[in-house]
């Protein structure tokens, strides 16, 4: 029920009901039928721009500045999952999506700099037995590809408010409550606040920057990068309303 209420408030799945109301009110209701497919549209226009998914995005991505220097007081660095490639013929096995790819490159820079013990945190995405944990996908390409430990995998969580409330249970069995946060800068301020609810102190560390770098009229055509950034936006705007609203 859940993915599919994202599908229909989010882009595009929102704009192309808009557009097919429209259409089916166009003949009876010309006017109203008018502006909602123009509305329709419109905002699938402005969302797969680059102008546009930077101002959707950017209001986020500014509230955390990038991570510098790691703190002398961090106690772990905590990763959190995003999605995975399920079936990858090269690699014979799932493998971290590039939202996941993104975040563990910037884990091993940071522990690369500061060694601190590494958390990472995603379950499985069905509730089949088999189904891998995303944590454990993550672990495999840190190990192998990077060389690098992981101390705790956390492997039940299935959103991010599980994320931080099972991650703080892990940590704070072993005395730990300061740490660096991974994840995408578009994220970071739901996921701050909620590990911050859990009991954690939390030190950002956002990654994945939509940077717009200079304008020109190429960022005014649309292209399906640019729509996924609006999509993952909204998702955060909508996420940090319901935070608020449920007093997290």
């Amino acid at each position: 029920m859940l993915t599919l209420f994202k599908y229909l408030v989010l882009p595009p799945g929102a704009m192309l009901v808009l557009i097919g109301l429209g259409l089916l009110l166009w003949r009876r209701y010309p006017r109203l039928g008018k502006s909602l497919l123009g509305l329709g549209v419109f905002t699938l226009y402005f969302c797969s721009t680059g102008v546009g998914s930077w101002l959707i995005s950017h209001p986020l991505e500014q509230r955390e500045p990038a991570l510098r220097v790691v703190p002398a007081n961090a106690q772990a660095i905590v990763v959190l999952a995003a999605g995975r490639v399920r079936n990858s013929p090269e690699y014979g096995a799932p493998i971290p999506d590039f939202t996941a790819l993104e975040r563990i490159n910037y884990a091993a820079h940071l522990y690369r700099r500061s060694p601190l013990p590494i958390l990472l945190t995603g379950g499985r995405l069905t509730a089949s037995p088999t189904d891998e944990p995303l944590a454990l996908g993550m672990a495999r390409v840190l190990a192998i590809d990077y060389q690098i430990p992981v101390q705790w995998l956390e492997s039940s969580s299935r959103n991010t408010d599980e994320n931080a409330r099972y991650s703080a249970h892990i940590l704070s069995v072993a005395g730990l409550s300061r740490v660096v946060l991974v994840t995408d800068a578009v994220h970071m301020p739901r996921a701050r606040r909620v590990f911050e609810h859990y009991g954690m102190s939390v030190i950002p560390g956002p990654t994945f920057y939509a940077e717009p770098g200079r304008f020109s009229l190429f960022r005014l055509m649309p292209t399906i990068e640019n729509l996924r950034r609006s999509h993952a936006a909204l998702y955060e705007w909508m996420g940090l309303l319901w935070y608020a609203s449920s007093g997290r």
